[in-house]
């Protein structure tokens, strides 16, 4: 009977429109409020970007949120102190403390005498400052489209503000930089810089994420590492780069782990390991390992991801993907790959035979994956099966980056030489393998000898040390500073 007397009336979330004509109505109230003029642009800004990367809220509030943070962020900056107020605020306390000291001594006469300099300075004061407010009154403070993205890039982590001179420099030499650290996979390098490009400069679809990728390729060949090398370059934190081993989501109730339990279950207020790590580092590098030996629910959810650029946890929440790059990881076809008729040990004829193996590879993708999963996917990269010339380039990395590590930690010069370096390839190398038996030769080889040097303190800070072999087996000597 009550419900009866009553009528619904469904308010609708506004549109990005709507919401600029609700802030334009309200701006001079913000204006009159924290003394600043707010320009059109950020009026526009705070509507546009609030929209794109705020999902968790909605219109017009978190945008007129934006602009009142803004303005109030730009009036303090504008009420700095000015040196001179700074100064006679400091005499004057000088002043206070001397007429202190003077009474506690009964050095009255003296007293009034510092008590008048002490009154001549606060008129001085009072001058200066009314002087530095006239000028503050005068001087309104602007509020443009830049300092709305700050707040929202303080808000969301992510650097919505126009590109900086080293970002894009960043992006225009990706390639290099990447190249550097990966060996033999120029494809996939080419491929994922792209995207990077796309995503810095925001003209890729804006409901999708920055880029998705499924990585093929046997173990070993630089799956994993070009995903840690691009979240290290681009976005330069260890948060930023979000792992999960999809083998331990091969159960069907395994679902709830990645976007957390129903309510009622235990791990409800937990929430989901890939929702919350996203929701917390929204500007990411997503890297799911091994994905084929995920159930097919879990690829069902990640559907919704590649699609639509969000993952509804089991809160309700939305979690924004818009900002991340997904790799995917997966071994199938990698017998085709390692094949020796089909890629060989030659680099003849190396890219015509590359996509002789990235076809035969194909195939078996097609049978292992849903159409509906494979068509979502910006990029499906084949990584080439490691030879021995990237070998040879792989320990020379190894052992460069050692020498950083010895240079930076104890001070001391590393050189290997490159008999070393060919000794260590011809016995551990293993191209079934790839590249992970030369990081185990190094840390055998090398770093136990050196860890019990530095323990032992025969090595001084300053000192060189030169790996050479002798008899068959590496040789250590120093060279210790003059």
């Amino acid at each position: 009977a009550l419900e009866r007397r009553f009528h619904p009336i469904m308010v609708d979330e506004p549109s990005v429109e709507e919401t600029i004509s609700i802030l334009n109505g309200v701006r001079d109230r913000y204006e009159t409020y924290h003394h600043v003029k707010i320009l059109p642009e950020a009026v526009e800004a705070a509507a546009y970007l609030s929209d794109r990367y705020i999902s968790d809220r909605r219109l017009p509030d978190k945008a007129l949120d934006l602009l009142d943070e803004a303005s109030a962020a730009i009036r303090l900056e504008n009420l700095s102190i000015p040196k001179e107020l700074k100064k006679l605020s400091a005499e004057i306390n000088d002043e206070e403390q001397r007429i202190d000291g003077l009474i506690s001594e009964g050095n009255i006469p003296q007293a009034e005498q510092r008590r008048e300099e002490k009154n001549k300075l606060q008129d001085k004061y009072e001058k200066a400052k009314a002087l530095s407010q006239k000028k503050h009154a005068e001087k309104v403070p602007l509020v443009g489209k830049e300092d709305i993205a700050r707040i929202v890039s303080e808000w969301t982590k992510v650097p919505v503000q126009s590109l900086t001179k080293t970002d894009s420099d960043k992006l225009m030499n990706l390639e290099a930089l990447m190249v550097r650290r990966i060996i033999g996979q120029d494809e996939a390098v080419a491929a994922v810089a792209q995207a990077m490009r796309r995503g810095g400069v925001r003209i890729q679809n804006p409901s999708r994420p920055i880029g998705s990728f499924l990585f093929l390729g046997p173990t070993g060949v630089g799956k994993t590492e070009l995903s840690k090398v691009l979240a290290d370059i681009m976005f330069e934190k260890e948060t930023s780069f979000i792992r999960l081993d999809m083998s331990e989501y091969m159960e069907p109730h395994s679902v709830s782990k990645m976007t957390g339990s129903p309510p009622g279950y235990v791990g409800y207020d937990e929430g989901g390991q890939l929702s919350e790590l996203v929701r917390r580092n929204p500007y990411s590098v997503v890297l799911l390992d091994e994905i084929e030996k995920a159930h097919p629910d879990v690829l069902n959810v990640l559907l919704q991801i590649l699609d639509d650029g969000h993952l509804t946890d089991a809160k309700g929440r939305k979690v924004n993907f818009k900002n991340t790059v997904l790799i995917m990881t997966s071994n199938v076809g990698s017998k085709r790959i390692a094949e020796p008729k089909i890629i060989g040990f030659d680099r003849g004829g190396r890219r015509e035979k590359y996509e002789q193996m990235k076809s035969s590879v194909m195939e078996e993708v097609r049978h292992t994956f849903k159409p509906e999963f494979i068509n979502r996917i910006d990029d499906i990269i084949v990584f080439n099966a490691l030879n021995e010339k990237d070998m040879k380039q792989i320990i020379t990395l190894l052992t460069e980056e050692l020498a950083e590590r010895c240079l930076q930690q104890f001070g001391v010069r590393l050189s290997v030489g490159a008999a070393v370096k060919e000794y260590l390839v011809t016995k551990y190398s293993d191209l079934k393998m790839g590249a992970r038996p030369l990081k185990r030769a190094v840390q055998f080889e090398i770093e136990n000898a050196l860890a019990q040097e530095f323990l032992s303190k025969h090595i001084a800070s300053g000192s060189k040390i030169f790996v050479t072999m002798k008899n068959g087996k590496p040789k250590f000597s120093v060279r210790t500073p003059d």
